[in-house]
Parts: C-alpha cells; structure tokens; sequence
C-alpha cells in the first residue's frame, strides 16, 4: 500500500507512485489529478479538482480534456507540450505557473505535465496553494 502522505506535487517520482493509486487513493491527493487516454479523454479525475474546479466527475470523465473540458489548456504551453512527447517518444515531467480562466475567475496555480513514453494515462496535475 503507498503511504499518501508521502505523496506531493513536486516528488521526482509522482508517475510511477500515481499509477499504483485506484480512484479513492487519487481523492485523498491534496491537488488536482487529471488523468487522460491517448485520445486526451479524461479517464481520473480526482475529488480535491472536482471542489477546486466546481465541475462533477459525471460532467469530466469520458469527455475531452482540451477541448470539451479545459480549453483554456488547449495550447502550446500544455497540449502542445503533451503532443511534442508523444511525437518525440520521450517522457514529460515538467511544472509550469498557470492561470486558470474558464468558468472562474482568473485563479493562478501550478500545473504538473506528466506522460511516460506508451503509458496508457497522462497526467496533468493543478496545484492551487501558492
């Protein structure tokens, strides 16, 4: 069993400790877990983004993350960067300063792009404490 309080937003290994996390170890994150498919259908979708974000699991799950769910993303800064590592075959670990504008007020947070190379998920995780 992972220890979750061993588990933060900046650890060199979130990856690989995300992938062995079932829904309920991802609801007891302290951030936002976005897990999508090849196909960037969101596939995990934890309950601390669902409060932070005020969008349902039922409205997320199953939809298009950058084009349906946040296309405030759909750019280079985040989707590009997804892309680029698919194409390119190697793994995405990167955090950038991001401002969230869709259906909120502009609230600014930390976002985590991870993509191991022919991993089934992708993460992107939102870091809302400053």
């Amino acid at each position: 069993m992972i220890d979750l309080i061993s588990i933060s937003f900046d650890q060199p290994d979130l990856n690989d400790r995300l992938e062995t996390l079932n829904a309920d170890g991802l609801d007891q994150l302290d951030f936002g877990v976005i897990g999508f498919d090849s196909k960037t259908v969101v596939r995990l979708y934890n309950e601390f983004e669902s409060k932070a974000a005020g969008l349902t699991s039922q409205r997320v799950l199953g939809h298009p993350l950058f084009t349906v769910v946040a296309p405030c993303m759909n750019n280079f800064l985040v989707a590009q960067r997804f892309e680029d590592a698919v194409e390119t075959g190697t793994a995405l670990d990167v955090t950038i300063d991001y401002v969230l504008t869709l259906r909120m007020r502009p609230v600014k947070v930390a976002l985590r792009l991870l993509a191991a190379p022919r991993a089934a998920i992708r993460y992107l995780l939102v870091n809302r404490r400053s």
